[in-house]
């Protein structure tokens, strides 16, 4: 699969339009129009931009050998990670717990 084919299949399953995803990187949509119909390839720095934005790895993201069964990381896992990280051991220890926590009694 290529990485246009991949970044069209991504913002399909998350019923975005090109010009949606192309506003929150801060590029064109024809840029990214481009990215999709393999014309052209993003710089390094979207290539981060769209891995993070997609939540997969930029070796997914470029057709790497691990493309199959790659986990797909939502925008709130994202979020949890990104506020875990900013914690002090111990209160990220409690978060982790609450969340076990919360887990547990849902199921």
């Amino acid at each position: 699969m290529t990485m246009g084919e991949r970044l069209k299949e991504l913002r399909l399953k998350r019923n975005l339009s090109q010009e949606e995803v192309a506003r929150q990187l801060g590029i064109t949509r024809s840029a990214y129009s481009h990215y999709e119909i393999n014309n052209r390839q993003p710089v390094y720095e979207t290539l981060i931009k769209l891995s993070d934005f997609f939540g997969v790895s930029v070796d997914y993201m470029i057709g790497g050998g691990h493309s199959r069964g790659a986990p797909q990381v939502t925008p709130e896992a994202i979020e949890i990670i990104r506020l875990l990280d900013d914690m002090d051991q111990e209160k990220r220890q409690k978060s982790l717990d609450k969340i076990r926590d919360a887990i547990r009694q849902a199921d």
